[in-house]
């Protein structure tokens, strides 16, 4: 989940692979898959690194839990084809 703050200071959290789309003008507006929108104060490009951050840390701990490299190379070192 990524913590966005609406225009009235309340903060929620909202799972970012359920966004749609977000669009900026001029404020940053989510649109998620089912239809709802959220009216934020983070900028567009802020939103855009929270999600980015988000995916880094799943596939990290993804990663740290089957000790299976995400880097493109097998267990043993070699190069996966």
């Amino acid at each position: 989940m990524i913590t966005v703050t609406r225009l009235d200071h309340t903060r929620f959290a909202v799972n970012p692979d359920l966004v749609e789309r977000i669009q900026e003008s001029p404020d940053t507006t989510l649109h998620m898959i089912d239809g709802h929108v959220y009216v934020i104060s983070e900028s567009m490009d802020a939103v855009i690194d929270l999600i980015v951050t988000y995916r880094a840390r799943v596939l990290s701990a993804a990663q740290a839990m089957t000790g299976v490299p995400i880097t493109g190379e097998s267990v043993d070192g070699r190069a996966e084809v």
